[in-house]
Order: structure tokens, then sequence, then C-alpha cells
């Protein structure tokens, strides 16, 4: 009995050295290292992590899925299909079956839901599918928002949006789910308790990234085809703006909301802005076609895709310095930083995800 106590004491502690705690370490004393290469049925445009032992990869129209994987041991646990019969859901008019395109993915703060934003739909009245170069004179046909049951893993609630949903994140108190549409020009607040669009906010040409405050009081909206940022007041929906600079794309929140984060798309680089002083921090270069951005939850890492350079760059969000540039893959699109585990997780739009270890 002594022999197989001691045995079970010796693996969980090998299995608690493999997966430091992250209070245990400082993310940006750390070196990303791969650890696993995940393939398969997949053309991931974005992976976002639960930080409750989930990472989802969102397929877009090639594969039209979600798959989502345990993010300890990066087993595959379930690939939903993005078709509903949109009928089901109240819509009467739509009697047949539809598909989507997942573009990217965002949690409920209970951990209960999966909000996926597609591309497009597919199917009998969508003929005039959404396109990267657009305006709301284009008339491209508007789109839905899936919300995922996790218990179940099924389509349990469809939301209409606008033309080419893109961003999708919901506010830490659970109150609202705002998207992002990049041909309406528009970002759409949805209610939790109502399940309905209760604002639609002009924003300017190809919206993009969402942050949201901790207090769930204000959101930060990328305008990719200009150089602003949109601080959207959520208690009474007024706008101010950040002048962050050109093509702004992605963006994160410091984790005690002091500092802004931000890729800039065309130049390659990130910028940082510093919010109790409300003025531009510093900028770092970190490759051609800076997308998609994550932080580490204690916040001194910042981690960057550039597109165009196939890389992935770790930057130390103290003074922006960067401190690791990896060849990752063909295109990496996305990227995800997994609190419970350290890793970050990078989607390569050609068909796998990468995973790396900071250690």
């Amino acid at each position: 009995m002594r022999r197989n106590f001691l045995l079970f004491t010796l693996i969980t502690s090998l299995c608690a050295l493999s997966t430091p705690a992250q209070s245990d370490v400082i993310s940006s004393d750390t070196k990303m290292s791969l650890v696993k290469t995940i393939t398969g049925t997949i053309s991931p445009k974005s992976v976002r992590s639960s930080g409750t032992g989930l990472v989802s990869a969102h397929n877009m129209m090639y594969n039209h899925s979600v798959t989502i994987y345990n993010a300890n041991t990066f087993e595959l646990i379930k690939t939903v299909s993005d078709s509903v019969k949109l009928s089901n859901f109240g819509l009467s008019k739509y009697s047949t079956i539809f598909k989507g395109a997942p573009v990217e993915g965002a949690y409920s703060p209970d951990g209960k839901y999966l909000y996926v934003t597609n591309y497009a739909m597919y199917g009998k009245g969508y003929n005039h599918e959404g396109h990267d170069t657009c305006s709301p004179a284009s008339h491209f046909d508007s789109s839905f928002l899936y919300r995922i049951e996790l218990e179940s893993y099924t389509i349990d609630a469809v939301y209409p949006v606008g033309s080419v949903p893109k961003v999708v994140e919901v506010t830490p108190d659970n109150k609202y789910v705002l998207v992002s549409n990049w041909c309406s020009y528009d970002l759409k607040v949805i209610s939790v308790a109502s399940q309905k669009t209760v604002k639609t906010i002009k924003i300017g040409r190809y919206p993009r990234g969402i942050a949201i405050s901790r207090d769930g009081k204000t959101a930060y909206v990328a305008e990719m085809g200009g150089n602003r940022i949109h601080v959207i007041n959520l208690e009474d929906f007024s706008v101010t703006y950040i002048p962050i600079g050109s093509n702004p794309r992605a963006i994160v929140l410091s984790p005690d909301n002091t500092m802004l984060y931000v890729t800039m798309n065309l130049s390659g680089k990130v910028a940082s802005w510093d919010l109790v002083n409300n003025r531009a921090g510093k900028l770092a270069k970190t490759g051609k076609a800076a997308r998609s951005l994550a932080i580490s939850s204690d916040g001194t890492a910042l981690f960057v895709v550039n597109f165009e350079s196939d890389t992935v760059s770790k930057l130390r969000a103290s003074d922006m310095k960067i401190l690791q540039t990896i060849k990752v893959c063909n295109e990496p699109i996305g990227v995800t930083f997994d609190a419970p585990t350290s890793r970050t997780w990078v989607a390569c739009y050609g068909g796998s995800i990468k995973v790396f270890d900071n250690n």
C-alpha cells in the first residue's frame, strides 16, 4: 500500500514539474519550446483558450468546423460542425440546413459557452458572400454568431449580426457579447439576458480587434482601415478615441488594465498605450504582417504571430524588447495563451496548430 502511495506521489510531482503553476514562473523570464504539433482536418483562422482546460480552433469555410482540444493532453475532444437549421432557432424563413465559416471564438466567463463568429453563411438565399475588401455599400450577405454549449458541444443559439463578422468578446460580467463586423463597419452589442442586439455602434472601415476592461465597463475596438482605437463606454455607449497609428488589428489589455497593446498589421509592429497617462508607449517591430496577439496571465510577456514572416515572437511587455522569434509554420495567423499550463498555442492557416511550453 505504501509503495503505491509513494509511486502516486512521484507521478504527481513529475506532472506538476511538467506544467508549472503560473504563479511559480515569470513569463518574460522563460523561453518558448515546441512541445506539440496538432494536425488533422483543420484550417484554423484562430485559436482560443478557455482558461479552464479547453482550447478551440475555428476552421473557416475550408472545413466548416470548430475543433475543441484538451489543453493539458492536446487530445481532440470534439469536432463541432457549423451546419445548423436556422428555423430551429425561430428564423422560420430559413427552412433548410445552412453552413457557416468559423473565424474567431470567445468563452463566456462562467465557462458554459463558446461564441463563434462566421465569416459567411452558405445555403439557400445566401448568394452574395462577403469579401475582405468591402463596405456597407457592397451589400454583402449578413451572417450569424453561434453559441456552442460546452456540456453537449452543440450549437444551442444563433444571433444575427452584420456582414463578415470577425472578432467576438464577452464582457467579464457576462452582460454583453460584442461582435465586430468587417463589412458592415460596425460593432454589435448583444445582451446575454435578452439574447437580442441592444446597440449597433458605427466604427468605420474594417472593425476588428476587441478588448474589454475587467470591470466590464469599457470596450476597445480597433478600426483596422483607419488609425484609431474606439473606446466605448458600455454603460452609456459614448465613444472616445485613442490615436494609435495606422492599421491596428488585434488588441489585448494588461491584467491590471493600465496598458493596451495593439498589432499594427502593415508596419509589422506591436504598439503599446499607457491608459493611466493616456499617451503612447514603446513600439516593437516583430515581422511582416503582425496579426494576432496574446498576453501571459501575469502580464509580463506578449506573443504575436507574423503572418508573412512565418514567425511567432515573444516580447517583454515592460519595455517591448523582443525576447525570442521562432520560425513556426507557413502563415501563422492566430495565437492564444493558456494560463493553467503556461503554454502558447499558434494557429497555422495551412492546417496545423503548434503548442509551445514557456519554461
